[in-house]
């Protein structure tokens, strides 16, 4: 066979050669038994709690992003000289980029206190792990450049753009793919105009969009803003991820004082309960469906917290979740009321009254950070006399998005909606408070 074919959903088909040393190590690295571990991981968490058909996987993002970069270091060797060596560093970078990615993506993270990518640089630099000795038998020094781009160290500059940046293949590849596969419309913009209109500014180092492509720019920019607030913050998504937090620190709580709580003995999660720091190899021998059939022997646990909230998540009996669009100033009041009624309905409030407020920062859709010059995104404008600018200085559009979105939401049983509907309807409210 000279090539292989991957049927995609988002970019129809994703064409790997197989006749040159590259195209081997792309298709061995596929085949490690690190990347295909992330078949066993959902792109979207617990999405699919809010939008049913949401069930891909981070395997079939990743093969997206590989394609996307290949596309895009095929457009840019048009015009600028780029060693095969970069490209290749590009090109794995792309394809393994959420190789550390933990149970369920980005959702048990701030429980377990880990980040993803410090466990995809370190299995891209292990000789323990399969990927790692594919890297580095093809070339001694490709673990140590790929894994540069994944921390933000590789130069030239403009190429690690491509895979980390405010624009990048990652991003590029995953709004289509979610908006694809949970039905919803707000993440279509123009991608083929945005890779035509790539291109390199080699006197500062930096990836640029040409003139033609602002507009295009502009379209990406809002469908990651609509994105955002309509899928990656949906309500139900949001509180099926307080209930799964609530089970995880409800059996680290019975586990550390001394309880019973279900474990495969000898594994990952025995010391995760322990509250312990995962190696690599353990980490990486972690899946959706680990958690899953813990929480499915936990739904019969003695402690009838933890095994409501594994029945609640088992059945999709999750919690009421909705904005506090109240003044500021009324907003502790009301939350000590509402938590007290949560305690009188017989439910525990450390578990069962979650506030969410979405890390407790302002999520902006877009930054301008001048001390973080890889993570601008940079236009040309004007055709008689052009020059590059940082996109926000050109478009009213980008600088709204700049405002930012400050989430604040209250999660807790349904049981209790009665009561703390009509604590809510009593709390004073702005006048002009628009529902989200």
């Amino acid at each position: 066979m000279s090539e292989r074919i991957y049927r995609d959903a988002v970019h129809n088909i994703i064409r790997l050669r197989l006749d040159s040393a590259e195209g081997e190590l792309i298709a061995g690295l596929i085949d490690t038994a690190e990347f295909q571990r992330l078949r066993r991981i959902r792109q979207l968490g617990l999405a699919h709690f809010a939008y049913q058909a949401a069930e891909h996987s981070r395997f079939a993002h990743s093969l997206g992003a590989f394609h996307l970069a290949t596309r895009t270091l095929a457009k840019l060797r048009l015009s600028y000289d780029i060693s095969e060596a970069d490209q290749t560093a590009v090109r794995v970078a792309a394809l393994l980029h959420d190789t550390g990615h933990g149970p369920f993506s980005h959702v048990i993270e701030p429980v377990l206190g880990f980040h993803h990518e410090a466990f995809t640089v370190a299995a891209m630099l292990s000789d323990a792990t399969e990927v790692g000795r594919l890297l580095r038998a093809y070339s001694p020094d490709l673990p140590e450049r790929a894994a540069s781009i994944i921390s933000g160290t590789f130069r030239p500059m403009a190429l690690a753009q491509l895979v980390s940046s405010q624009l990048d293949v990652d991003r590029m590849d995953y709004l289509l793919r979610d908006s694809l596969m949970t039905g919803v419309k707000y993440g279509i913009y123009d991608l083929e105009w945005i890779i035509k209109s790539l291109e390199i500014n080699q006197t500062d180092d930096q990836l640029y969009v040409s003139a033609r492509g602002l507009y295009a720019v502009e379209d990406y920019l809002q469908a990651r803003y609509y994105m955002f607030r309509q899928v990656y913050f949906h309500r139900t998504l949001r509180a099926a991820e307080a209930v799964l937090h609530s089970i995880v620190r409800r059996a680290l709580t019975l586990f550390q004082s001394g309880g019973n709580v279900w474990h495969q003995p000898g594994g990952a999660f025995e010391k995760i309960l322990r509250g312990e720091k995962l190696l690599l190899a353990e980490h990486l021998s972690l899946d959706d469906t680990d958690v899953l059939y813990h929480i499915k022997q936990w739904a019969f646990a003695n402690d009838a917290v933890l095994a409501d909230l594994s029945r609640r998540f088992l059945d999709r009996r999750l919690f009421k979740a909705f904005d506090l669009d109240m003044p500021e100033d009324e907003t502790e009041e009301f939350l000590t009321n509402a938590r007290s009624a949560i305690d009188d309905a017989g439910f525990d409030p450390d578990y069962y009254f979650i506030e969410d407020k979405g890390g407790d920062v302002p999520h902006y859709f877009y930054t301008r950070d001048v001390t973080r010059p890889k993570d601008q995104i940079y236009v040309e404008v004007g055709f008689s006399r052009p020059e590059i600018r940082e996109i926000s200085e050109v478009s009213s559009a980008v600088r709204g998005l700049q405002q930012g979105y400050r989430m604040h939401r209250l999660c807790f049983p349904g049981e209790a909606a009665d009561k703390i509907t009509e604590l809510y309807r009593r709390a004073p409210r702005p006048t002009d408070a628009m529902p989200d």
